[in-house]
């Protein structure tokens, strides 16, 4: 464990140096799950959890990943506009369908709205991505005809054909860039290696960037490149938020500056 107790950029970096250089640490928590490599980073570290102790903490984060995997990393959590009309809620009942588990776990009743959305990439059920640049906006589409046959019952099921026009969900560029700059401004990413021996995993970090200044207009442009997706995760019961996510190999495309250390 680290022996400072406030890190300055120059010692943090120093001591994510010993760290890669130490070579395999066993994962401080049972299991795999995702996020064991960051939390075994911060330990090593001697940091709690989410807080990092520079004199600027607020504008750095902390983010690790395995370099292999398949799951998508959550940015951040953003309910789209306009959310005097609780736009989730009436996609979830005008446009939502059974959930799998209505009648057995839940209600019979209870519907789901639930997928992962990418630009102008329609969703078996017609769903997709858009952006106004005039107006610069974000927004999600849905085109009846795209709905793919293996949905025709729930097609068919629909009292809309259309989102209307007042209803349209959306988010302007300049709330995306305040809230994923308060969030992502500025970070320390760092790639480990994995791999198990016996039930135990254990962590290599060989792979560190710093990341400096999110760029509203790279992440525009990841959008169009199909590297950002929309995660709407809602049930009747439970509305797990709307996440803008991407694949961990892709964030340094958000940022102006990257240093490997």
């Amino acid at each position: 464990m680290s022996d400072y107790c406030v890190y300055t950029k120059q010692t943090l970096i120093e001591a994510l140096r010993n760290i890669r250089n130490a070579g395999w640490h066993k994962s401080a928590r049972s299991g795999s799950n995702a996020g064991a490599v960051g939390n075994t980073l911060e330990d090593l570290l001697g940091i709690q959890e989410n807080n990092l102790p520079l004199p600027n903490a607020a504008e750095w984060e902390l983010k690790a990943q395995r370099k292999v995997t398949s799951s998508l990393l959550t940015l951040f959590h953003c309910e789209p506009s306009p959310r005097a009309l609780k736009i989730v809620p009436y996609l979830l009942e005008n446009f939502g369908w059974k959930h799998d588990e209505a009648g057995i776990r839940y209600p019979l009743s209870e519907k789901s709205f639930r997928q992962t959305l990418r630009f102008e990439e329609y969703s078996p059920r017609g769903f997709c991505v858009s952006l106004d640049e005039n107006n610069k906006k974000i927004i999600i589409n849905f085109d009846y005809s795209k709905i793919q046959p293996e949905f025709s019952s729930w097609k068919n099921s629909l009292k809309l054909k259309s989102i209307p026009g007042s209803h349209s969900p959306y988010w302007g560029y300049n709330d995306i860039f305040h809230k994923a700059g308060t969030k992502l401004g500025n970070c320390f990413y760092v790639l480990a290696d994995s791999k198990k021996i016996g039930n135990v995993e254990y962590f290599k970090y060989d792979t560190i960037k710093m990341l400096s200044n999110f760029s509203i207009n790279k992440f525009i442009s990841a959008i169009k490149a199909r590297k950002i997706y929309v995660d709407f995760d809602a049930r009747t019961g439970h509305n797990h938020g709307t996440k803008y996510r991407i694949k961990s190999s892709d964030i340094p495309l958000l940022y102006e500056n990257m240093i490997d250390i």
